[in-house]
């Protein structure tokens, strides 16, 4: 069972901030990962650059987040994403978790909502991860 945030609040303490700075991180990944394939594309690639970053974001995500349950950005701010059980993401899940990520981000009322919730809720979870069972929270030491 993930940590109770009414008595181990430090597992949720500056989640949502460490979350958009993971993100931003993640997205500068993202975008290198994609300027190192263009030449592979014959610089076609850039009349197709957002779903290139689809695409290749997609598979960073599962990727990582399959291998030890954080993104990289997550890992430089000490965070990660445990199941519902405490265990962590496995590849199954990594992909559900990404595919509810790239849902929410498409409509912005669904990303509207898990704001709210990351900023509201007791274990800061977006609405994919109520959905999924997901619980981010601080790297155990």
């Amino acid at each position: 069972m993930t940590p109770d945030p009414d008595i181990q609040s430090q597992f949720y303490d500056g989640i949502p901030s460490k979350r958009f700075l993971a993100w931003i991180v993640d997205m500068i990944i993202i975008i290198g990962i994609c300027l190192l394939v263009l030449p592979f594309t014959a610089f076609t690639g850039l009349f197709f650059f957002p779903f290139l970053m689809l695409v290749f974001g997609f598979a960073y995500r599962v990727v990582t987040l399959a291998n030890g349950s954080a993104t990289w950005g997550m890992r430089l701010m000490g965070m990660e994403i445990r199941q519902s059980d405490d265990s962590p993401l496995d590849l199954g899940q990594a992909f559900l978790h990404t595919l509810g990520y790239s849902i929410s981000f498409a409509m912005a009322p669904l990303q509207l909502i898990s704001v709210v919730l990351m900023l509201t809720s007791a274990r800061k979870q977006g609405l994919n991860d109520m959905v999924l069972g997901t619980v981010p929270m601080n790297r155990r030491r």
